[in-house]
């Protein structure tokens, strides 16, 4: 692919192409308006825009099943043999570079994907925004993983394992939950047991990126592009919220069970920078959502307005019903009521009984 690019490259414009294509996208809307452009798009240039696009993707597949797991293992060798040479750390830190990029990468193509029809722009706000989200969240995840597993060793394989298979059958127990046909125009070339091989090499992927940060492309087998379109902020909150738990527990089994090669390392203040580090990565996906976002336009509603909703909603779940307080008010209030009833009885007893009281000595 890189020799045809540069093959192409060099060669455009030296020679009239026959036909050329034409695109129409659409701008992005300025006071409730939106103009439809038409661009004349060569034959050069489509197989350029391919040749990129296969380039992202597969950045995206070298990042998270390549510079990831290079990463976690350089690291964890680091943390045994309490020492970092000076190639190591070299090495470490392409590959967080890589996986950094390969999210970013990531980002940009669910983003061109769910508004195929404008002409989407990204600012460099919107690149530093994603590139210091991404490095917060991959670089404290990767450390949780790491200490975690220097300490429980065999732990560490489960917690991966439900992690991994998590992820990679979601997707699938959606498809059969909407009971929608068999996907078969993935390749017309495909059979049906490659096309079996292929969504579950996709689903692979999938699960590979959320086991280190979320996935922003999100994976929809009974949709004709496999990809979810809608913008669903109940599950990027729910996914956040369960992560930063589990990273919190995670951290809590190391500092019950760290070992004698942790013994200069001050453990409360590493426990609370990974966890301000992981808030971190947060606050900068919400300003990227909020302020960055090239299609923010096009949201039905805002980050903070689906963040305030689903706290509602949890805050609502977690909130007693209204019948157990009413139950519970009235048991506090009935013995108060009762002494009040006793002590009005004795004094209409007491009223009652004077006078008969007064007869009797009289007679």
């Amino acid at each position: 692919r890189c020799v045809e690019v540069f093959y192409i490259y060099f060669r455009a414009g030296r020679v009239e192409e026959p036909y050329v294509s034409i695109t129409k996208k659409r701008q992005m809307p300025k006071d409730g308006y939106s103009e439809e452009i038409e661009k004349e798009v060569g034959q050069a240039e489509g197989k350029l825009c391919t040749h990129r696009s296969a380039f992202s993707r597969a950045s995206v597949i070298q990042a998270f099943l390549g510079s990831a797991p290079q990463l976690t293992l350089q690291l964890y060798i680091c943390v045994l043999q309490q020492e970092i040479t000076a190639a190591r750390s070299i090495f470490m830190v392409l590959s967080l570079l890589s996986i950094v990029y390969g999210a970013l990468r990531c980002n940009i193509l669910a983003i061109k994907i769910k508004y195929d029809d404008y002409d989407v722009s990204v600012k460099p706000a919107a690149y530093l925004c994603i590139f210091m989200w991404r490095s917060f969240e991959i670089a404290t995840r990767v450390t949780v993983l790491v200490l975690f597993s220097s300490v429980l060793q065999i732990w560490i394989l489960p917690v991966v394992l439900v992690n991994f298979f998590g992820f990679f059958f979601y997707p699938w127990i959606l498809f059969w939950q909407s009971k929608s046909p068999f996907p078969e125009n993935i390749e017309k070339a495909l059979s049906r047991v490659g096309t079996t091989i292929v969504l579950c090499l996709l689903t692979f992927l999938y699960a590979g990126i959320n086991m280190f940060c979320w996935s922003a492309v999100q994976v929809k087998l009974n949709d004709p592009d496999l990809i979810n379109k809608s913008q669903n902020w109940y599950r990027l909150t729910v996914y956040y919220m369960l992560r930063f738990i589990e990273n919190a527990f995670l951290l809590l089994m190391w500092y019950i069970y760290k070992t004698d090669i942790y013994l200069y390392v001050c453990a409360p203040l590493l426990v609370l920078q990974l966890l301000i580090g992981y808030c971190m990565a947060v606050l900068f996906m919400l300003v990227f959502y909020q302020f960055c976002h090239p299609c923010k336009k096009l949201f039905s509603s805002s980050i903070s307005e689906g963040l305030l909703s689903c706290f509602k909603f949890l805050c609502f779940i977690c909130k007693p019903p209204k019948s157990t307080v009413l139950t519970n008010k009235a048991e506090v209030r009935s013995p108060e009521n009762t002494e009040e009833a006793q002590s009005s009885s004795k004094t209409i007893d007491s009223q009652k009984g004077n006078p008969y009281q007064s007869v009797s000595s009289n007679a």
